[in-house]
């Protein structure tokens, strides 16, 4: 016989009522050192980043994810997680995609993760690049994270094919604009 299917979810834009439920997954995840903690406060000024997998039954969001942009060519997956006793039912893999289409519709070619989990994202198109090649901004929280002056998180990156380059970045006022990544290439 069969498994029964698992029961129905959606996927949709965050709202403010999420924020404790996400910021309990995402801290979970945090808590066994897969990513770094996230407060409410950061988490409802960055609201509009994220999507969520609520349970169309019981209305239980059980995973999260956003996307961060970090230039004109470069957005990043952000704290991507999913409740201990929902892994596994594909919840992750659409909030990657739901990320990776928004890019897509923003004109965005890039989107990168920094991750443990690199078959996860290898699966979705990702491949795994120098860490050294990211700029500066995107190491911005890092210095908030325990593990930064030793850090073992994989970077990653997905170069969309089907997104036109955005030109290159104009300097500001004071003639400094913010190294971004080059595109290594075709992707097959």
């Amino acid at each position: 016989m069969p498994s029964p299917a698992p029961p129905s979810t959606i996927l949709r834009p965050a709202v403010v009522a999420d924020v404790p439920r996400m910021a309990a997954i995402i801290n979970d995840a945090a808590e066994l050192g897969l990513m770094l903690h996230k407060s409410h406060a950061k988490l409802y000024e960055h609201l509009r980043a994220y999507h969520v997998v609520q349970d169309a039954g019981t209305g239980e969001v059980v995973a999260t994810g956003g996307l961060s942009i970090i230039w004109a060519n470069l957005a990043e997956v952000v704290a991507l997680a999913v409740a201990p006793d929902q892994r596994g039912r594909g919840h992750g893999r659409r909030l990657v995609e739901a990320a990776v289409q928004q890019a897509r519709e923003l004109g965005i070619r890039q989107v990168m993760s920094l991750t443990y989990e690199q078959a996860f994202f290898e699966r979705l198109g990702f491949r795994v690049i120098d860490r050294h090649k990211l700029p500066m901004k995107v190491w911005a929280d890092c210095v908030h994270c325990p593990k930064h002056a030793a850090c073992d998180e994989i970077a990653m990156l997905r170069v969309l094919d089907d997104v036109p380059e955005a030109p290159g970045p104009a300097p500001a006022a004071g003639g400094i604009a913010l190294p971004v990544l080059a595109v290594e290439g075709k992707r097959s």
